[in-house]
C-alpha cells in the first residue's frame, strides 16, 4: 500500500529538503512506501484532505480541530519545546510604534495561514481593528508578505513567528515586530489518518527515538525532537482555537 504526506504550507522555505529526508527516513522506519506532496497553499491543500488522499500530515493547530474531529486523524507528536506565535511587523522607519497606534483603514498584508491570521486579529483588537475596518490582502509566502512591507505596499504584515526568524537577515532588518503573542500552548502536529492507524505504535517508537537515533534528521527540520501528544491533549487545543476564533 502506498501512503501519502504532507506538511502545513506554513513550514520555511529553508526546511522543504528537511522534510523529503524525514520522509525518506519514515519510509524506512515503517517499511512502507509514503509519497511526500507538498501544496502550494492552504486551499489546495484542504481540497485533498476533503478527498481523502492525505494519510498522515503535519498539521497546523487550526486544520487540526477539521482532521481529528471530521475525518478522524489520531494525534501522535509534537515538536518538542516549539508552539506557534503570531507577529504583527511593521517596516522598520514605519511611525506606528504600538497597536493603539493603528487607525481604521490599515493596510494588512498576510499569507492564508489561518491559526497566524487569528491570533493577529486578536492582536489588533486593542485598536479596535477588525476586518470590516481594515483591508487584507493575501500573498502566498511570508517573503511576498514581507516585501509588501518593505516596498510601502502594506502597513503591517502578519507572521508566524518562526517564519518571520527564518528571513534573510537583509531582509529581516528592514522590519521590526510591533506586536508578539505569547500563547505558548497551540503547535503544529504530527497527525495520522485512517488507513495508517495500524502503524501508529510503530512510528510512535521511532519518533520518540529519534533524537538518539536519527538527530541529523531532526536538525534538517529544525527540532530538537517529539514530544508525544494526547487525544486530551488535543481536544484542549482545539477548543482553545474555537474559543479564540
Amino acid at each position: 500500500m502506498k501512503y501519502h504526506f504532507t506538511v502545513s504550507p506554513d513550514f520555511t522555505p529553508e526546511h522543504i529538503p528537511g522534510w523529503f529526508i524525514f520522509n525518506t527516513w519514515m519510509q524506512k522506519a515503517l517499511s512502507e512506501v509514503i509519497h511526500l506532496e507538498l501544496y502550494d497553499n492552504f486551499e489546495s491543500q484542504r481540497k485533498a484532505i476533503q478527498s481523502n488522499e492525505i494519510d498522515i500530515i503535519y498539521a497546523n493547530p487550526y486544520d487540526a480541530a477539521f482532521l481529528v474531529r471530521e475525518k478522524k486523524f489520531a494525534p501522535l507528536v509534537k515538536p518538542t519545546g516549539k508552539s506557534d506565535e503570531a507577529i504583527i511587523a511593521v517596516h522598520e522607519s514605519s511611525p506606528f510604534t504600538c497597536v493603539e497606534d493603528l487607525q481604521p483603514g490599515t493596510r494588512i498584508s498576510r499569507t492564508d495561514d489561518p491559526d497566524v491570521n487569528m491570533m493577529s486579529m486578536i492582536m489588533l483588537e486593542p485598536a479596535e481593528l477588525d476586518k470590516q475596518n481594515t483591508q487584507s490582502c493575501t500573498r502566498d509566502t511570508y517573503i511576498l508578505v514581507a516585501k509588501d512591507l518593505i516596498q510601502g505596499n502594506a502597513d503591517i504584515g502578519f507572521f508566524l513567528a518562526e517564519a518571520f526568524h527564518d528571513l534573510s537577515k537583509l531582509v529581516r532588518t528592514q522590519m521590526r515586530a510591533l506586536v508578539s503573542s505569547h500563547i505558548r500552548i497551540i503547535s503544529h502536529s504530527l497527525l495520522v489518518g485512517p488507513r495508517m492507524q495500524p502503524l501508529t505504535d510503530t512510528l510512535l517508537t521511532a519518533l520518540t527515538d529519534m533524537s538518539s537515533s536519527s538527530p541529523a534528521v531532526l536538525e534538517s527540520l529544525g527540532f530538537d525532537g517529539w514530544t508525544l501528544i494526547n487525544e486530551e491533549e488535543m481536544e484542549f487545543m482545539i477548543d482553545l482555537m474555537d474559543t479564540l476564533e
